[in-house]
């Protein structure tokens, strides 16, 4: 169940990015996107409807990766039932450039499993290596993360009624994703009320976000496209949920958040 509540915190599929409708291409300059060095979200994770745990995403610097400039960006994950805890934390290294990911740790605390993994991605060798010295090979020349897909996610135009196709997740497995835009709703959360738009995630494979599932995303509807809610239905746990509960902006973001 809590390895189960750390893949819905990530909000969108363990997938990969190059909407259908984009191209594929270049993500674009870095003064047009959504996001700054600084943003910083919090986050309230429920069980149908009991608060049992908290989660965050924050884009903490821009640091130098093999040469190129990348922004550090961390989400974690921290909570469950008194003898079942998780304790997630989850990096990426983001190329600024690209939108791509160019290093990715895990670090998962989850009942008596720890699991301990660091990536070094070669996006223009197509390969990888991990710290313990294995290596492989990447399908795509711009890999993407369980973290770093949050961000790209955030800069596509989300419409309503379209479907965007994603192929670059840096295990062959994952792809691709699909990213249905279901509707616009007004929702309610701790942070407060927001406009929003409503994706509904597809994998391939089983799972919380598999074809059978019922998980939705809610962005704002707004040049941000912050993450403020994620609703998803977990088989025999039941609904899982998240709900933003604080927000800073990075330098050179609006400030104020965008609520009717």
């Amino acid at each position: 169940m809590l390895a189960l509540l750390g893949w819905a915190l990530l909000g969108v599929p363990v997938g990969a990015l190059a909407a259908q409708h984009m191209g594929g291409g270049a993500a674009g300059p870095a003064a047009a996107r959504p996001f700054a060095q600084g943003e910083a979200a919090e986050y309230q994770v429920k069980l149908g409807g009991v608060t049992m745990g908290s989660g965050s995403m924050h884009l903490l610097a821009i640091e130098e990766v093999a040469g190129y400039p990348t922004y550090r960006a961390r989400l974690r994950i921290a909570g469950g039932l008194p003898l079942a805890r998780v304790d997630d934390t989850f990096e990426s290294w983001i190329d600024v450039e690209g939108l791509f990911s160019r290093r990715f740790r895990q670090d998962q605390k989850e009942l008596r499993f720890r699991r301990q993994r660091t990536y070094h991605f070669s996006p223009e060798e197509r390969s990888y290596r991990r710290e313990n010295g294995q290596t492989g090979t990447l399908p795509t020349a711009r890999p993407l993360d369980e973290v770093s897909i949050l961000y790209y996610a955030r800069t596509l135009p989300l419409k309503v009624g379209e479907t965007y196709t994603i192929a670059h997740y840096f295990k062959e497995d994952g792809n691709p994703v699909q990213l249905k835009v279901l509707r616009k709703e007004t929702v309610r959360v701790p942070a407060g009320t927001f406009q929003t738009v409503v994706v509904q995630p597809i994998i391939q494979t089983k799972g919380l976000f598999g074809r059978g599932g019922r998980a939705e995303v809610y962005f704002t509807d707004d040049e941000r496209r912050l993450l403020v809610q994620m609703k998803s239905s977990v088989p025999v746990v039941g609904s899982l949920s998240l709900h933003l509960r604080s927000y800073r902006a990075g330098s050179g973001q609006l400030a104020a958040l965008s609520a009717p």
